[in-house]
């Protein structure tokens, strides 16, 4: 569903990505992981085509994203750091905003399950301004799925959420996966991010350094491998500040 290859981000002469290849089946839930600066947050704004890549490519059910975005966008749904809810809107106006904008026939009923799944129903008619951070990022992760996307894209989706809210973000991806959504999801919270997922992918020094399956691992040894990697990762860049003097 998601083909990634050879992919390269340069910001003026600072590289990012150095050519990341990562392939993700439908129906498969990968969470990458990465420490801060790794690149993360830039290769899923590629792949929801929100920033174009300085080379290499990116497809989405077979279709290549530098000549498709347009048809691929109805098919992705984004969970970034920005809500992009409306402030002043209520919970329900705020979904019946992008109902419109998907063009969803059923949105009456569409808005009700979305808002009942992330615990919000009884809010619906209250302004978004009024909501807590977590509330908020409850609410984007129903506007993300409204559409029923085929792939969903979540950066950092526990931020913000206690642990009623976490838990019930849990069984709603779960069930995501379960009805054959594919998800790419990045996290800091390696353990969590490790036991929900079908596989796991480490991203650094701008390359996809160790996927694991997460049936086939326990959280020590990927935290084992995961603190290698990020070791490595600081040896060599103190390496590169020494030889650069």
């Amino acid at each position: 569903m998601i083909e990634i290859n050879g992919l390269v981000k340069q910001y003026g002469l600072q590289p990012v990505l150095r050519g990341v290849n990562l392939h993700i089946k439908a129906g498969e839930f990968v969470t990458l992981v990465g420490s801060n600066g790794a690149g993360k947050s830039t290769l899923l704004r590629i792949v929801a085509t929100l920033l174009k890549p300085t080379s290499g490519t990116v497809k989405i059910g077979g279709w290549h994203l530098g000549r498709n975005s347009h048809r691929v966008r109805r098919h992705i749904g984004l969970v970034s750091h920005q809500t992009l809810l409306y402030s002043d809107l209520t919970a329900a106006e705020n979904l019946h905003f992008f109902a419109r904008l998907y063009q969803l026939d059923d949105a009456e009923e569409r808005v009700e399950n979305a808002l009942r799944e992330v615990g919000l129903f009884a809010r619906q008619r209250d302004p978004v301004g009024t909501f807590s951070r977590g509330m908020k990022q409850r609410l984007t992760i129903a506007r993300a799925t409204l559409h029923e996307p085929d792939v969903l894209l979540l950066d950092e989706p526990y931020t913000g959420l206690d642990q009623d809210a976490a838990a019930l973000l849990d069984n709603l991806l779960r069930r995501e996966s379960a009805n054959g959504r594919t998800i790419l999801m990045i996290t800091h919270d390696l353990v969590h991010g490790l036991n929900i997922c079908h596989r796991a992918a480490i991203l650094s020094r701008g390359k996809i350094m160790r996927e694991v399956d997460s049936s086939s691992i326990d959280a020590h040894q990927f935290l084992e491998i995961y603190t290698d990697l990020t070791r490595s990762k600081k040896k060599n860049s103190k390496k590169a500040q020494v030889n650069g003097r």
